[in-house]
């Protein structure tokens, strides 16, 4: 069996709900000789990157157009090693890489009649613990971009209604006049030291939160990096009381030793591993013990094949895993399956875009929890498809 055709799709959804402007998935579609047909995803659909994403996979398809597919820890070695770039990596290159891996397992389990889990080894878990995520932005089908505390007391009271348990907010994000951080202005303060003001307005959204879903639920806080090293001290100290499930990206990661300061200062448990890749890429964090949950995207991580095995290093270190999701259903999809496998698996999160039915529309299935819980496809392969009546539209490259 050959891979025969690379199709890359620049899904700019933005074209059919203007509401999302800032989300673009870049979706993959490996096929063979056999008649057998992969699918895969770069995690760069917000942010700055997705047009690089589709650019990187114009680049690998040459790569590995006439291989064999089955053989997905030899291409893996290969984009890394040959690439030249792919041995430094960064977001793009291993967006890429992943993209392409995820696309292979998909085949190699319908090949072989399993879903993806049963190749990395079974079901560790049966019923995956969901969390509803950045509720900055509300909780529904409409994108919102919440303001006041009673705002976001709403948007956490919706999502338990749902049947969550467990919610995630960035209580700094947004502004009180309502402008992200660093849209028209960068706010330096926020690597320095937090001003009163803003200390009350973030304590304000959590305590709000709080109120609204009682002691029982747990409460994620994401600060998605805006904070320096002793900012992030400032806020962990303030939100302390509200029983604080754990506090994720407080600080880039790039310095472990900024991690390791947070967290001997806080009682609040640390994450982070978004902007993280490959097992190289986590092993400072994990050697000095600064994290109790690693949050790696298959999507830019290097795949399901990096990305098993960085939930395995982290089971060393007594880390806990929640994957790291903002993508289309391929990312998702590919996210249940190595959380079913993985023992030190600790929440699904379940992004607040994964609502929007421009993105639900792009594959077949639309994988949503019940009741705050998720069950694994069980289908070969990922157990997914993309829905060629909307993705025709956003086909960007086919290479042959």
């Amino acid at each position: 069996m050959k891979i025969t055709k690379v199709e890359i799709f620049d899904c700019e959804v933005n074209r059919k709900d203007a509401s999302m402007a800032k989300f673009n998935p870049v979706l993959l579609r490996v096929h063979t000789d056999a008649g057998i047909s992969g699918i895969g995803e770069v995690g760069l659909a917000y942010g700055a990157g997705a047009k690089a994403a589709v650019g990187i996979l114009r680049d690998f398809a040459s790569f590995i157009i006439g291989r064999d597919p089955m053989k997905v820890e030899a291409i893996w070695e290969l984009l890394f090693r040959t690439t030249y770039w792919g041995a430094g990596g960064g977001p793009v290159m291993y967006g890429g890489m992943s993209a392409i891996d995820i696309a292979l397992w998909d085949i190699r389990g319908q090949v072989m009649g399993q879903p993806i889990y049963q190749l990395l080894g079974g079901k560790t878990n049966d019923d995956l613990r969901t969390y509803a995520s950045q509720l900055q932005f509300g909780w529904g089908d409409a994108y919102s971009q919440n303001v006041t505390a009673d705002q976001y007391a709403a948007s956490a009271r919706a999502a338990i209604e749902e049947g969550y348990d467990a919610v995630k907010v960035d209580p700094l994000q947004i502004g009180r006049d309502g402008v992200k951080t660093g849209v028209t202005k960068i706010n330096q303060k926020h690597y320095g030291l937090l001003s009163h003001a803003e200390l009350e307005m973030g304590v304000e959204r959590i305590a709000a939160i709080r109120e609204a879903v009682g002691p029982n639920v747990d409460i994620i806080c994401e600060i998605h990096s805006l904070l320096g090293t002793n900012s992030a001290i400032q806020f962990a100290k303030a939100i302390e009381p509200y029983n604080i499930f754990y506090y994720e990206e407080p600080v880039n990661p790039l310095n472990a030793k900024n991690f390791e300061k947070i967290a001997s200062k806080t009682s609040i448990p640390l994450a982070t591993g978004e902007r993280s890749y490959t097992r190289w890429g986590y092993r400072e964090l994990l050697e000095r013990q600064t994290l109790a949950v690693v949050q790696p995207d298959l999507c830019l991580v290097g795949g399901i094949t990096e990305g098993k095995k960085i939930c395995d290093m982290a089971n060393v270190y007594d880390a806990t895993v929640q994957i790291h999701i903002c993508g289309g259903p391929v990312s998702t999809a590919a996210a249940l399956h190595v959380e079913a496998v993985i023992p030190n698996f600790v929440i699904h999160e379940h992004h607040t875009y994964a609502l929007k039915s421009c993105v639900r529309e792009l594959c077949v299935h639309d994988y949503q929890p019940a009741s705050g819980r998720f069950k694994v496809p069980d289908a070969p392969g990922l157990g997914q498809a993309l829905n060629d009546e909307v993705v025709k539209d956003y086909l960007a490259y086919s290479i042959e």
